[in-house]
């Protein structure tokens, strides 16, 4: 595998692989075997990314000391989350986090014991698919922040796969339940459309809660129009995370792929300055923050989840902003500054030297800004200073958060 590593520094990787989806409603790109095809590209050690090589590209401290919760929300159930997180941790040389140390908790999006895992056969294969984004988003979490407890809170299996309302008001459900459980912050790699349900009343207020840093990805179809982005990074008290290409040799780049758009039915996002806005017609405009998402310079992850196919993972090479948005949340519970948050509004206060500005790249291979009316070019290009497949930036250390 070291020549996958080789190419996912310097970004070739996807010359000679490609990558799929992991599930429908979710935000999370594995890396394929081959150029065609859809099986993953397995390894017995690891390729991707690991925590160390992501601190160095951010510049942040060696040394973590929080033990805040980072709570991740996620569909379906992954019996074997311990021991893969196990793994993970100890290949990286990262400290030990289990349930009996109280470090790991899991937990149904209603606050109870999580339920058995799918013995029917579609509920199987949903159940294997949502473990790679899982362990995506748990390993991520690890990396951003080492020492920091974790809570798993499920909702249920067909929830990855259903865009709907029920759905949205699962998640929403969960994200009560992670913040009634003492979370700092809270992670959604997945997205729905926005509609009158879930940008109103308790599906909203449920994303609002000042002094948890809630992140949302935007989505792994680039600019998707100007009208509505995907829920629940559209919501005003969300911050969203858009993704770059990370190489370490050269400069990093807004990730073709990333999501960013408007959403008409707000004016802003909490704290989001008008300069930034007028890119929407005076509506909330996204990303707000960004960080690695790029398959091609993918993180490695463990997973070995297979009650369907019967063929573990082992290690993978993943992306999407599914990777991005549980890596910022646990940047938030790291630095611990959580009495100023109140969904992004602390992110377009700091410093601009809290970021490395993201210059190059666009986003507009899916739809293009100028077929919109009153959408800006700075939507789908990245520039000097805010732009929308990038937002601010990536993190440089630990001053933003």
């Amino acid at each position: 595998m070291a020549r996958v590593h080789e190419e996912v520094i310097d970004g070739t990787l996807l010359e000679h692989h490609a990558t799929r989806t992991v599930c429908p409603q979710c935000h999370a790109r594995v890396v394929t075997e081959g150029t065609s095809g859809s099986a993953p590209l397995r390894s017995a050690a690891p390729a991707g990314y690991g925590p160390a090589e992501l601190r160095k590209a951010y510049g942040l401290p060696a040394a973590s000391n929080s033990t805040r919760t980072i709570a991740i929300i996620d569909a379906g159930v992954y019996p074997t989350v311990e021991k893969d997180l196990a793994v993970y941790r100890k290949t990286f040389g990262l400290p030990a986090c289990t349930t009996a140390s109280g470090c790991l908790k899991l937990e149904n999006h209603t606050g109870g014991k999580q339920p058995a895992p799918q013995t029917g056969a579609q509920g199987k294969l949903v159940e294997e698919e949502v473990a790679l984004e899982t362990a995506l988003d748990l390993d991520m979490a690890s990396a951003a922040c080492p020492t920091c407890h974790l809570l798993e809170v499920s909702v249920p299996w067909q929830d990855a796969q259903d865009n709907n309302d029920v759905s949205t008001d699962d998640f929403a459900k969960a994200v009560n339940t992670a913040v009634a459980a003492g979370a700092s912050a809270v992670s959604v790699s997945y997205g729905y459309s926005a509609d009158v349900q879930n940008t109103h009343g308790s599906r909203l207020s449920a994303f609002d809660h000042k002094g948890v840093a809630i992140t949302a990805s935007t989505g792994d179809e680039g600019f998707n129009g100007g009208i509505h982005q995907a829920w629940p990074s559209n919501l005003p008290s969300v911050i969203s995370v858009g993704g770059v290409t990370l190489p370490t040799v050269g400069k990093a780049s807004a990730w073709y792929s990333a999501g960013s758009g408007c959403e008409s039915v707000f004016p802003a996002a909490t704290g989001q300055p008008a300069r930034i806005t007028a890119s929407c017609g005076g509506h909330r405009a996204a990303a707000d923050i960004s960080a690695d998402a790029d398959p091609a310079t993918g993180v490695a992850v463990r997973d070995t989840y297979a009650p369907s196919s019967g063929e573990p993972n082992n290690w993978v090479v993943a992306g999407g902003t599914s990777a991005s948005a549980p890596y910022v949340a646990g940047l938030f519970a790291r630095a611990g500054h959580l009495s100023a948050v109140n969904g992004p509004k602390s992110l377009y206060s700091a410093p601009a030297a809290d970021f490395t500005d993201i210059t190059s790249g666009n986003n507009e291979a899916y739809h293009q800004c100028a077929s919109y009316p009153g959408v800006s070019a700075t939507l789908c290009n990245a520039g000097p200073g805010w732009d929308g497949p990038t937002g601010l930036g990536v993190p440089h250390g630990l001053g933003a958060f």
